[in-house]
């Protein structure tokens, strides 16, 4: 079985086709065996430290491991099964207990410090320097320096919470998947677009049904909630995707409790005051403090422009018979509104963004700004017949990376859009380059019978985003792999993705893809002028739900968590309840939070560090205003920023990055400025 496993095959390419259920055990048993015996044989080396044979040696390990385990849990998140699940539950302790205890290994510990103090480390300079004191921070954070008692209940603890943040997203993916409702009467229908309805038609036959199937994928829930006039239709799905996961078999309610407590204990083992000031101690905020204070201030300057986007809304809902104004009324409302205002709707904008238009249209802006050439390559080695794979090739042909893309929903695949990255690359001591491999998901509104899979302007949008990350790490140049690519401080992690967001409102970039899907035509100026105008319509509004989240988040695992004193699932809820009243039109509407199926705190990265989407996007307009001063197609600008921020990973400080590209500190305004616009009076 070990010969012919999959996942253990070496090769340039991930035989993503052939990984079943049943090649997960073997495989990842045997793949933490061998990371095991060569951490042993790292630990015991007689040679006398070195960086190469110490932390050189520390990179080679833990990248072979994780590259190898990689596979099996990207294919839990676009294409699991039930015998795929178990597996991999079944392995996932072994595998949160392999990364634990390499950190809190005696030995290997012994070995780093020994290094630390030899004569080689203190004259190291640059980026090896920052690379040894990182090195050691991490290890010192995981809990290296503990007594053997603290240190076994730690990894109790890494061990339950990868455990039971993995149960809580299969919680949301299986309440998402389970959740049906039947429309038998097409005038309820009334108001969504014609494209929709017959995809529910079409979801309705292939389950074995007459009329109408309605789902909890995102494509089926926004058409609904934005278009149609039934309104108790929009209650009844709007209700279904906000309650996901609050009772009943796939509760999620206790296991918030329990992550949370998990992640304050963790924290103060390792002598921090919470689980924020843990996480934020690496990363461009510092403390809880420091990022409190950031979405306090930012809340106080966004909040004139979200109590005008609410006042319009009650006041036009009331126009429409709607008052007041109900939560599964906000989507709809606000959509007439920007109709009315702007004479503009999303789906309006569909027939101009074809999305194999706006992917080659895509390639060509990376090849005008940055000097990439993105190339299709088809490949048997894919997990879906609608997946793509493409190379990218830095101007002087060198071969940075490989990438996949996966667009549409299916059941067995998590909702939302993300990057992920399977293999770091960089350049070799030889002068060679080893290439990256890395994949784009979402979850786009899919083709229709003949016609191509129509994208709205924001979908084009987290196209661009995804894309973004993609290049963060496939154009990634430093030579030791652990501070390259992605490997950065969480709240500057987004900064690359969101940047490239800017250029889907650029007349000139729309020009390259922004064209008809029958006739070819180009957006027209009228409909780019309302598009434009309608930039900042309910920007308050949104920004203001961003900080809800963001200052949820860190209260949740500051001040609250250390305050849970046995609190219950009911009362935490409540609790949750009530904070986001201070971010509602009215108290009611903070009923309807998403703790229960908010994945990236508790299934993804982003938990104390929500926040960071913000803390991001300041930096990101700020330095997208070079492009607008210089020309957002200017080669020179282009690469200037790849080379000081795109290409450099975690090379250097963040702050130096971004002043080494804007030559000063980030300015909040431009973010306010171009999202909201003058102060209300």
């Amino acid at each position: 079985m070990t010969a012919t496993n999959p996942l253990l095959q070496e090769g340039p390419a991930i035989p993503f086709h052939r990984i079943r259920g049943e090649h997960v055990e073997p495989g990842v048993r045997e793949i933490l065996r061998v990371g095991r015996e060569r951490l042993e044989q790292l630990a015991t080396d007689p040679a006398p430290p070195t960086f190469d044979n110490t932390l050189g040696a520390l990179d080679d390990l833990t990248r072979w491991v994780a590259e190898r385990l990689t596979p099996a849990s990207h294919l839990l998140s676009v294409a699991e099964t039930p015998e795929l699940r178990s597996a991999y539950n079944e392995v996932l302790p072994e595998i949160s207990q392999f990364w634990t205890r390499l950190t809190l290994h005696e030995g290997l510990w012994a070995r780093l410090r020994a290094f630390e103090a030899t004569d080689e480390a203190t004259r190291l300079t640059g980026l090896a320097r920052r690379h040894l004191e990182k090195t050691m921070l991490e290890f010192r954070r995981s809990g290296a320096d503990l007594p053997p008692d603290r240190r076994a209940r730690l990894e109790e603890i890494q061990v339950a919470l990868s455990t039971l943040q993995q149960r809580f997203g299969e919680h949301v993916l299986d309440a998402t998947a389970a959740w049906e409702y039947r429309v038998d009467d097409e005038s309820r229908l009334d108001g969504v677009p014609a494209a929709a309805r017959r995809r529910f038609r079409a979801a309705a036959k292939a389950a074995g049904h007459d009329g109408w199937l309605l789902t909890l994928d995102y494509p089926s829930v926004e058409p609904i909630l934005k278009y149609a006039r039934d309104r108790e239709l929009r209650r009844t799905v709007f209700e279904a995707y906000t309650t996901r996961c609050r009772a009943g078999e796939y509760d999620n309610r206790p296991l918030v409790v329990d992550i949370l407590n998990l992640r304050t204990e963790l924290a103060g083992l390792l002598g921090y005051r919470g689980f924020p000031d843990y996480v934020l101690e690496d990363r461009m905020a510092r403390d809880e403090a420091r990022a409190r204070g950031f979405t306090t201030e930012l809340t106080e300057r966004a909040r004139p422009y979200w109590q005008r986007d609410a006042a319009r809304l009650r006041e036009h809902a009331a126009t429409l018979g709607l008052d007041p104004l109900q939560p599964w009324d906000v989507s709809f409302v606000s959509e007439h509104l920007r109709r009315t205002e702007y004479d503009l709707d999303d789906e309006a904008l569909r027939p101009w963004f074809p999305l194999d238009r706006v992917e080659s249209g895509l390639w060509e802006l990376a090849r005008r700004v940055f000097g990439l050439t993105v190339e299709e390559r088809e490949v048997d080695e894919v997990w879906h017949p609608d997946v793509r794979h493409y190379d990218i090739r830095a101007d002087d042909g060198v071969l940075l990376g490989s990438f996949y893309t996966d667009w549409f929903p299916r059941k067995e695949k998590r909702q939302g859009a993300w990057m992920n990255d399977f293999r770091s690359g960089g350049p070799r001591p030889d002068g060679g380059f080893d290439p990256h491999l890395g994949v784009i998901c979402g979850n786009f509104t899919p083709p229709e019978g003949d016609r191509p899979a129509l994208l709205t302007h924001r979908e084009v949008e987290t196209l661009f985003h995804e894309f973004g990350h993609l290049l963060h790490h496939t154009t990634s140049r430093v030579p030791i792999r652990s501070r390259g690519g992605l490997n950065v401080a969480w709240d500057w992690v987004e900064l690359p993705s969101q940047i490239m967001e800017n250029w889907t409102w650029e007349r000139e970039a729309l020009d390259l893809f922004a064209r008809h899907h029958e006739t070819g035509e180009p957006l027209p100026d009228e409909l780019f002028d309302r598009m434009v105008r309608a930039r900042r319509f309910m920007g308050g509004w949104q920004m203001m739900r961003q900080l809800s989240f963001g200052t949820v988040d860190l209260e949740l695992h500051g001040p609250w968590a250390r305050d849970l004193n046995g609190t219950g699932p009911d009362e935490l809820m409540a609790r949750v309840e009530e904070r986001f009243r201070d971010f509602s039109p009215a108290p009611h509407f903070a009923r309807y939070h998403i703790l229960t199926s908010f994945t990236h705190l508790f299934s993804g990265g982003y938990a104390a560090g929500y926040y960071s989407y913000l803390w991001s996007e300041v930096l990101e307009a700020d330095a997208f205003s070079r492009f607008r001063n210089e020309g957002i197609f200017n080669r020179e600008t282009g690469r200037d920023y790849m080379e000081s921020i795109l290409s450099r990973g975690d090379s250097d400080d963040p702050e130096a990055l971004f002043r080494s590209f804007l030559g000063r500190d980030p300015d909040p305004q431009a973010l306010l400025d171009r999202n909201l616009g003058p102060v209300p009076s």
